[in-house]
């Protein structure tokens, strides 16, 4: 089975969608698959990433975003035309001799910037179309749609799909590598007695906007135990990290800066508190019952972040608030309130969306 995968990382839009599609390639790949990737180059892109992981990349022209205004006007109806970096019918002409010589089974399209226009013109270079989405703004045109949004609806895709398609909504499809499920028996039992220890802090793999160091400022101001050790968590391609390691110098706490982590399972199962932010991270923290202060970041982590907030899985706070509710929040935690996020949260996802996922994959491609 072939798979085609078309997603972009970039400091703008982050490594999200290129890290959960790298989970699901690596889950096709051990039963057999040979999974392809297209990637435009993006400031921030992973397409070196995606190499090392062992995948063929075609890359895709970079187009100087000076170019947004102008692809907005093209597109104006998409919230994030502009992370395309090209219209979708450019970008469609590019990737049509890429699908015609690897003939895929199945194309795999993770894009905010992408819709029903784009696969419609590709839908002819490949047998099915699967749509991974987190936002529910705009049609599609897929055999298979998968949102890992908790509390998302089917009623949100129903007019926005065909009816042929079939939808994955919620939490319990997070596409979440099997370390995490791993872990989670261990995360469980370590949390019987609920303390703050160990604070992990994860703006994501880019924090474009410097947020860390801002967390890390606003915790100065906090009654925090005197044994407490800080480890904080960046991307390889995050912009700010010598900024941040300069400020965690200057912490009154052991204060650890690490950069593109292989075992983020572990460091989460290994925390009792983490600040993080509302996008798909926030998975991976419920399959562990890591309790959460979350920042929202963009838009769309709204409705993560409502949701998993007045579930009592996290606690959610906007950018702007970071330095007075942080620290109000901090001072005010209680054992017992860690332990209520901590039962809350591993109620959201036990981290088995990519095997789920797989049995739909595989039930379809014996249809075709």
């Amino acid at each position: 089975m072939n798979v085609v995968f078309r997603v972009d990382a970039s400091i703008q839009m982050g490594t999200g969608h290129v890290m959960r599609c790298l989970t699901l390639a690596d889950a096709l790949k051990n039963r057999g698959a040979e999974c392809y990737f297209i990637c435009r180059e993006h400031p921030g892109n992973l397409i070196g990433l995606i190499t090392q992981r062992g995948y063929h990349v075609d890359a895709l022209p970079y187009m100087d975003l000076s170019q947004e205004d102008k692809l907005q006007n093209h597109n104006a109806d998409l919230a994030h035309a502009a992370w395309l970096g090209a219209t979708q019918k450019a970008d469609a002409s590019l990737c049509i001799p890429i699908m015609e010589a690897l003939k895929p089974d199945w194309l795999i399209v993770d894009h905010y910037a992408l819709d029903i226009r784009w696969e419609q013109v590709l839908r002819p270079y490949c047998k099915r179309v699967m749509v991974i989405d987190d936002l529910a703004d705009r049609e599609h045109d897929c055999d298979l749609l998968l949102d890992q949004t908790f509390g998302r609806d089917l009623k949100d895709y129903i007019a926005r799909v065909p009816v042929s398609c079939e939808i994955l909504c919620g939490a319990e499809y997070a596409l979440l590598r099997p370390e995490f499920s791993q872990w989670r028996e261990y995360s469980l039992e370590r949390r019987e007695n609920s303390q703050l220890k160990h604070l992990l802090i994860n703006l994501g793999g880019v924090d474009k906007d410097n947020i860390t160091t801002q967390i890390l400022i606003a915790l100065k101001q906090c009654a925090l135990p005197s044994e407490l050790k800080i480890t904080v968590v960046m991307g390889g391609t995050a912009p700010w990290i010598k900024e941040v390691r300069q400020q965690a110098q200057d912490m009154p706490w052991t204060t650890e800066v690490v950069v593109g982590v292989n075992n983020m399972a572990e460091l989460m199962a290994k925390s009792d508190l983490a600040i993080g932010a509302a996008g798909s991270t926030s998975w991976e923290r419920c399959c562990l019952g890591l309790p959460s202060i979350m920042v929202v970041l963009a838009d769309n982590q709204n409705l993560i972040a409502k949701d998993l907030h007045n579930w009592g899985a996290a606690i959610s706070i906007q950018q702007k608030e970071i330095e007075h509710n942080l620290p109000f929040i901090l001072n005010q935690l209680s054992t017992s309130q860690l332990k209520h996020m901590q039962c809350k949260a591993l109620q959201v996802t036990k981290g088995l969306g990519v095997k789920i996922l797989l049995s739909y994959i595989n039930s379809e491609s014996d249809l075709c």
